[in-house]
Order: C-alpha cells, then structure tokens, then sequence
C-alpha cells in the first residue's frame, strides 16, 4: 500500500511533521555545515530552549536523520552530524530557506494589507 499522507494514521504524516518543524530544518541547515557540538547548535538558533533543541535532536536521531557520537573524555564530548538521509533532505531544506529569505518582504507586505483590514 502505497503511503497517504491524507490519511490520518499514516506515518507519514509523522516524517512531515518531523522535517517541516521549524527547529528540525534549522538543526538540518546548521549541521550541513558539518559535525557539531550541542552547544555550537543551541548558540546558533537563537530563541530555541534546551528543551526544545533535544527534543529536536532526539527526534531527528530516532527518524534516522542525525547521529549522536559520544566520545569517552572528561567532560564528555557529544558530536551530532546529518546521516545520508538527513544530507537527502539538504536540497529540500535549503530551497525552503532560500524561498523564505527571497519572499520575506513579499509576505510582510501581503501580512500587512491582511492586518490592516
């Protein structure tokens, strides 16, 4: 059966919610880049909480995205980097973005005209 992402019960629906987050397409954009700390990736995206910013990470490592390394050492390091499938979705991500930046002034304008009615 092929998936549905109209149906209510398809997983799916699950992985659209998982990379159309937010926080999850910043992690994404962030650890294209390459490898890096928990603290390299909570001071870049700024506004997000600790809570969030694991919750995200925990979420993308359990769907397969990212990898969480960590290595023996005083105090342990823990590295996070983007598995093939989470580079998959580079494209995608980076064409979301690149949309956002280009059409920002276009939808604040469009937000504006709405708000002022």
């Amino acid at each position: 059966m092929q998936p549905n992402v109209y149906a209510r019960d398809c997983g799916s629906r699950q992985v659209l919610d998982r990379i159309g987050d937010r926080w999850s397409v910043l992690v994404v954009l962030i650890l294209a880049e390459g490898t890096k700390r928990y603290g390299e990736l909570a001071q870049r995206i700024e506004g997000i909480s600790q809570k969030m910013l694991t919750q995200t990470l925990r979420g993308l490592e359990r769907d397969g995205l990212v990898t969480r390394t960590v290595h023996a050492s005083v105090p342990p390091r823990v590295d996070y980097a983007l598995t093939d499938l989470g580079r998959s979705l580079l494209d995608l991500v980076a064409g979301l973005e690149s949309w956002a930046t280009n059409h920002l002034a276009e939808v604040e304008a469009a937000r504006s005209r709405y708000d002022a009615r």
